[in-house]
């Protein structure tokens, strides 16, 4: 057998194999090539933590924004003085 076989030749050859042999041959080679990160995936990895990290910073933000907002609004009394000036416009 050559020192270099291509992907032709491994692809008849797996195609030989019975099919949980080759499932087994898939397994194994996912196992091999988990162990590698491409470049491209890496950094797209670090922009989705970053990116994940803002919003989180963002969304605490809008809460505490929301909380202050509640505590400082009383619905009702703004309707009973804003009814009161109309009243007394009249």
């Amino acid at each position: 057998m050559p020192d270099k076989v291509t992907l032709e030749q491994v692809e008849r050859l797996v195609t030989q194999l019975p099919l949980h042999e080759q499932l087994r041959l898939v397994v194994s080679i996912g196992e091999r090539l988990s162990v590698f990160t491409m470049p491209e995936a890496a950094e797209e990895e670090r922009q989705r933590q970053v990116y994940a990290t803002r919003l989180e910073a963002f969304l605490r933000t809008c809460e505490e924004m929301a909380a202050e907002t509640i505590e400082a609004v009383d619905s009702a009394a703004d309707i009973r003085q804003i009814r009161e000036e109309r009243t007394a416009q009249l």
